[in-house]
């Protein structure tokens, strides 16, 4: 029996828990040489260090048998599928899931970090074999396992022929940083052209947390109290502090794309905003169509919005809550278009049973407003990518 049944699920975050050297047999053999091991966060204290017992149990027929009983126990290295690519497809049976969407867990802030680099052939290199190898992985299930790859907006001329390229290849779904690009705005008309590929091809923007830069001034730390631990145990992932400025940096890349009208020049490009949480975009909302209120007088960009900033997100932005909001909450101000179900599979950060707790915000929803939840808002942020 499933995880989840009675109705269709689209997990829109999910991962692959990638070892340090995953990206280099993806590489050119120029980036190869100037590219350095994934970093490994967001982790249990010693758990890297037994990521080879835990991928042997994968191999044992005994650890195997368990597999349905414990799909959802099971988290980072030890999870059904969650680094090898042939055993995805068991875990989505398993899980009750229609489709997913495949996100990286180490390498978005590697990315981000070449991108805010001075190496522009290292970036895109970078990328390049990021995305050769989501699409590797996704390939065994590409109808179900939904490729992210990503797409560096550094170089301005370059940006549209990496997403083109990924799009031909197989992704469902492209990722650019949180954090704004080093010498321009995320919004500089010069991207013009990669926003008219993708919404011709029907292809969502992505952002998903780890990306964002230094989003947070570590100062804050410094409290004259012992360092408290994260919910692995150690002190390298996120916190009750930190955790506050997880949506900082997407909140300004986001407004900035809506108030300088790239939504208004693409009303059909669709963005969705994974593991940055969800409370924040009500106010978020508000406190953009404030700006517009206030600013319009003076401000031909706003002048020449046809639709009030909350109106652009209700019609083409889609958000993933944490299973500890209150996603009932977030549906109600924020609109029923807006917010999406995800899993997290196989992160520790999902929890053991995320259905549950979303089940229980979503008490006086309506069955509409479910299926828009857990399915429908999915669907229309892929639109044409879903098969």
């Amino acid at each position: 029996m499933p995880y989840a049944e009675g109705r269709i699920y689209h997990d829109a975050d999910s991962h692959i828990m990638e070892p340090p050297d995953w990206l280099f047999p993806y590489a050119d053999e120029t980036t190869r040489s100037k590219m350095e091991s994934l970093y490994q966060a967001t982790l249990a204290p010693g758990e890297h260090d037994e990521m080879a017992d835990h991928l042997a149990l994968q191999g044992d027929p005994a650890f195997r048998a368990k597999d349905e009983a414990e799909i959802m126990l099971r988290k980072n290295w030890r999870a059904t599928g969650a680094t090898l690519k042939e055993d995805r497809p068991r875990a989505l049976d398993l899980l009750g899931f229609e489709t997913q969407y495949v996100f990286n867990t180490f390498a978005n802030l590697s990315l981000q970090k070449a991108e805010h680099g001075d190496d522009v052939d290292l970036a895109v290199g970078m990328a390049e074999a990021h995305n050769r190898a989501m699409l590797d992985f996704c390939s065994v299930d590409p109808k179900r396992l939904l490729s992210t790859c990503y797409v560096p907006l550094m170089d301005i001329e370059r940006a549209p022929g990496i997403a083109a390229k990924a799009i031909r290849d197989g992704a469902k779904g492209l990722l650019i940083a949180c954090a704004c690009p080093k010498h321009h705005s995320p919004s500089h008309v010069g991207l013009d052209p990669l926003w008219a590929l993708m919404q011709e091809a029907g292809i969502p923007v992505l952002f998903h947390v780890g990306s964002g830069g230094d989003f947070f001034d570590a100062t804050y730390f410094k409290n004259g109290l012992p360092m408290e631990k994260d919910f692995h145990g150690g002190a390298e992932n996120f916190r009750s502090v930190d955790y506050m400025a997880i949506p900082g940096p997407v909140q300004m890349t986001l407004s900035t794309m809506i108030l300088d009208g790239v939504l208004e020049r693409f009303p059909r490009l669709k963005f969705g905003v994974i593991e940055l949480g969800a409370s924040w975009v009500p106010s978020w909302m508000r406190y953009m169509d404030s700006a517009a209120e206030a600013f319009r007088r003076h401000e031909q960009r706003l002048q020449k919005l046809t639709l009030r900033p909350s109106e652009y997100v209700q019609r083409q932005i889609r958000v993933t809550p944490y299973p500890t909001e209150d996603t009932g909450w977030i549906l109600r101000e924020a609109g029923d278009t807006v917010p999406l179900f995800s899993s997290d599979y196989p992160h520790v950060e999902g929890g053991r049973n995320p259905l549950a707790r979303f089940e229980a915000s979503l008490a006086d929803a309506s069955e509409d407003q479910r299926d828009r939840f857990y399915r429908r808002n999915f669907e229309d942020l892929l639109g044409p990518m879903l098969d």
